[in-house]
């Protein structure tokens, strides 16, 4: 089982990126996926995650607003949608996901069992 994370980038504050996370070895349809970021000298942050169930998600509070997750599950792929980035959005993306069905929406670093490499995203200022 693999996850690929692609489309970080260097941009300025304001601008758009969105990641990819692609999944192979097994499809993902049934479980949540999520997206995590670790900026220089900090631990790793939730950024956003997505439910298995239809148009349930969960953002942190401070990408609320700017940030947009979504899945092709046909594709077995999700998406982060970033927008208005400041410098502060500065860090490492990571996806990651669930082993199996899960109806509540995790958090924490340990709910997920698999993860991608990271796409690093520099906004500068």
């Amino acid at each position: 089982v693999q996850l690929q994370a692609s489309g970080g980038g260097l941009v300025q504050a304001g601008a758009s990126l969105r990641l990819s996370c692609t999944a192979s070895g097994r499809t993902f349809g049934d479980v949540n996926m999520a997206w995590f970021r670790q900026a220089p000298g900090k631990d790793h942050e939730f950024v956003a995650a997505i439910s298995w169930v239809p148009d349930k998600t969960s953002y942190a509070d401070s990408v609320k607003g700017r940030f947009t997750i979504s899945r092709d599950s046909a594709k077995n792929t999700a998406y982060l949608q970033m927008s208005s980035l400041k410098p502060e959005d500065t860090a490492v993306y990571f996806c990651a996901a669930n082993s199996r069905t899960r109806l509540r929406i995790g958090v924490q670093m340990a709910e997920y069992a698999y993860w991608g490499q990271g796409t690093q995203v520099t906004v500068s200022s």
